[in-house]
């Protein structure tokens, strides 16, 4: 069977569906090709679910650690086969509503294993081969979980994030191997379910890469909630015994010996491209070393008028990211001329408190020779936080020497949506003053925000500027 279309779409994560939304829009024929689940990885076995199991979970421990609360809290437990049933639910609800908005714009939505054949063809296996002819091509395949020469998932002892959030019972000791922001959040749900988690990081910090103070500050929270984390560990070894697995390695900063015992392994190290399959079918194509499909800032490849968006292109492997460059692809796919900027990026880690960050940190300002200022603010001087005892945070603004803001970090409840207000700041080049100025609601957590931009001009008025 031969299809012809406008534009083809391989994959349909968070980047190809919003391409194929937005190039309808654009009254394009799309076609849009998904070998599994409308929605990828994000939707169905990422995002959605651990944030409902995170929201679950995170309930049960405010319930549990509120000492205002007479009764027997010890007995308190979540019923773990109605929490899986209401994530599936959730995940179902949005597959859903995305397939409908696909069908009512017109997209045309193929199952099967797509392979890019040449420039302007895609074959499509399924039951029965499909030709699809495409003036333009968008390739969004994503990403899978990377793991570990002598660490290989078997879906038993050793598991990925996607066959965690399937567990129908929970292990006793569970040991994560990645601080990541998927080994920080699975290590958050597993340990408020009475589960013994160990968290294994080769890095100096948990979230290897972010503002340093922002690091040493979430590793003590979270040590203080429970989790075992271990930093500087370099894992050499894995042996499967009875009933469970053994790790052995090397502790980086002592060069002393280490030797774990666990149920599960749980592999968060990160994930690779699925880009293997493109690899042989034009030298136009280029790759870096880990995988990763160049593109240009328009978001085109080697090959005229093929495109390429999400994790297979690197980068932060962030679903928003994916959404947007979906966005910026299709629009450039039909006529426009649009570059992808990304010093206004937010990413977001969802443990308590959260982590969100955007633009660049203070030692990355350093690293390009920039003069930099920076105010720093803590929660303890924040009345919303007094009020919901969540006091162990900070908020970090950086600017360059004429105030203009480079980045932030902040730790914080909710920091996800209070990170909003920075971002939209970054993106349209404002200064330290068009946020301070700006009236903010008390008491809110958003003040944080705005005194720490005061403090970056020694003008905080809660804290002392020294």
């Amino acid at each position: 069977m031969d299809e012809k279309c406008d534009i083809a779409i391989l994959g349909g994560g968070p980047g190809g569906y919003v391409a194929a939304l937005r190039g309808a829009q654009l009254k394009k024929k799309i076609v849009l090709i998904e070998k599994d689940q409308i929605g990828g990885t994000c939707m169905n076995r990422g995002c959605i679910p651990t944030k409902y199991l995170l929201h679950q979970t995170q309930m049960l421990r405010e319930l549990k650690d509120n000492t205002n609360i007479d009764g027997p809290l010890e007995t308190l437990k979540l019923n773990w086969t109605r929490v899986q049933e209401g994530k599936r639910n959730r995940v179902e609800r949005l597959v859903k509503g995305i397939e409908f908005l696909l069908k009512k714009n017109g997209v045309q939505i193929i199952r099967g294993k797509a392979r890019l054949k040449s420039e302007r063809e895609v074959i499509v296996q399924s039951e029965e081969e499909t030709k699809i002819f495409a003036d333009k091509i968008i390739l969004a395949t994503g990403s899978e979980s990377a793991s570990l020469p002598f660490l290989q998932p078997n879906g038993n002892e050793i598991i990925t994030s996607r066959d965690a959030l399937e567990l129908n019972e929970l292990p006793k000791r569970l040991l994560i191997v990645g601080a990541g922001a998927i080994g920080l959040e699975m290590g958050t749900i597993f340990q408020r379910m009475g589960c013994d988690v160990t968290i294994l990081e080769v890095m100096p910090t948990v979230l290897p890469g972010i503002d340093r103070d922002m690091a040493v500050r979430l590793e003590r929270l979270l040590k203080a909630q429970g989790l075992n984390i271990n930093t500087q560990i370099n894992i050499e070894k894995c042996d499967l015994t009875k009933g469970g697995v053994k790790l052995e390695g090397a502790n980086l900063k002592t060069l002393s010996r280490f030797e774990f015992e666990t149920d599960k392994v749980l592999l968060a190290t990160g994930r690779t491209p699925n880009s293997d399959e493109l690899r042989e079918i034009d030298a136009r194509l280029a790759f870096d070393p880990q995988g990763f499909l160049k593109v240009d800032l328009n978001l085109e490849t080697g090959i005229p008028g093929i495109y390429a968006i999400g994790d297979l292109i690197g980068g932060k492997l962030l679903a928003h990211k994916a959404s947007h460059e979906g966005i910026i692809a299709v629009e450039n796919a039909c006529g426009k001329t649009r570059a992808m900027n990304y010093s206004a990026l937010p990413s977001a880690v969802f443990t308590e408190p959260e982590f969100a960050s955007v633009g660049i940190t203070e030692t990355e300002a350093k690293d390009r020779g920039l003069s930099v200022r920076s105010g720093l603010f803590t929660l303890q001087a924040n009345s919303r936080a007094l009020t919901m005892s969540k006091m162990d945070g900070m908020v970090k603004i950086l600017s360059d020497s004429e105030e203009r803001i480079l980045g932030a970090q902040i730790l914080s409840p909710h920091a996800s949506e209070i990170v909003m207000e920075v971002t939209l700041a970054i993106h349209n080049g404002l200064k330290l003053r068009d946020l301070s100025s700006a009236v903010h609601i008390h008491p809110t957590l958003s003040e944080a925000v705005m005194e720490a931009a005061l403090k970056a001009n020694g003008e905080a008025i809660h804290m002392l500027n020294t």
